[in-house]
């Protein structure tokens, strides 16, 4: 899984790259990631979290190699970052590891724009600790605890004694905003938690900490990280495509796509392309879990 994951964001950093240069996605023609579909029939421009970003670009590739003189412009930059590029009509779809929230419609609404939602996929956000941590599982509890600041030995949660050095997604990502609802109760997260604005930043970090944790999307596992297993009380779950896809997994969440109206021309095109079966097909190739049949 990792090794296809990393070649997508190996891609992604040189299409960013071009993109700065004023070539788009698909180096076919100049960028018009900062167009509106209105602006240019056939280009469309997608903006949303680091999270989602390999499986969009992946989506978008393939999706271009179909579709002759199509082009699919995608950078990341975070879920608030995406949402607010929608809100402000400077981009056509806007994607979203988190749902659209009452501030950001109301925005939106007051703007002209209305939001339409897609689930695109699922994941499940992963607690990841170094192989050398001896703990392999913590309850909800435990977890929220390390993130508020209330646990800060690893020795209180069965480990070694050790001080937890704690690292977080910074908060523009959709990750942490769904973290913080989800583990912490909308608790603020402890002030010497380490920031990261890259997912891929937080996997390498926690590799080479042993008394390192951090929080990461299912896509991003690798085998240099240990994932935990999670109880929110109805006993422990491992993060596994089974247990995220069924809804075992205690932090399943869906991923999402936002468009101003429902989605039309190429727009729709392009979300129907991921929905279909060739998509799905897509998404289970990058390492994230397919929506059910």
């Amino acid at each position: 899984m990792v090794n296809k994951l990393n070649t997508y964001i190996i891609l992604i950093l040189v299409i960013n790259g071009l993109a700065f240069l004023g070539i788009g996605c698909s180096g076919k023609g100049p960028s018009t990631a900062n167009n509106t579909s209105s602006a240019v029939d056939g280009n469309i421009s997608v903006k949303g979290p680091d999270t989602i970003l390999p499986l969009i670009y992946a989506e978008a590739e393939a999706f271009m190699n179909q579709s002759s003189g199509k082009i699919v412009s995608v950078t990341g930059g975070g879920s608030d970052v995406g949402i607010a590029a929608l809100i402000d009509k400077q981009v056509d779809i806007a994607t979203a590891s988190r749902e659209i929230n009452v501030k950001e419609t109301e925005n939106a609404n007051k703007n002209g724009v209305n939001p339409v939602e897609y689930t695109i996929a699922y994941d499940g956000i992963t607690a990841i600790v170094n192989p050398k941590n001896p703990v392999s599982n913590l309850t909800f509890a435990q977890l929220s605890g390390i993130y508020t600041g209330n646990i800060s030995n690893w020795k209180d949660v069965g480990g070694e004694d050790k001080p937890i050095a704690v690292i977080s997604r910074d908060s523009s990502s959709g990750t942490y905003a769904y973290f913080k609802e989800a583990v912490l109760n909308n608790s603020e997260y402890r002030p010497d938690a380490l920031t990261q604005t890259a997912t891929g930043s937080i996997v390498s970090e926690v590799s080479q900490n042993p008394n390192a944790i951090g929080y990461i999307g299912f896509a991003y596992l690798d085998s240099s990280v240990k994932a935990l297993s999670l109880d929110k009380g109805n006993g422990s779950v491992p993060p596994s495509i089974d247990n995220i896809k069924s809804g075992k997994y205690p932090l399943s969440r869906a991923l999402y796509m936002y468009t101003n109206g429902e989605a039309t021309g190429l727009k729709k095109e392009f979300i129907d392309y991921i929905l279909s079966e060739k998509g799905q097909g897509v998404v289970t190739t990058v390492g994230y879990i397919p929506l059910p049949k």
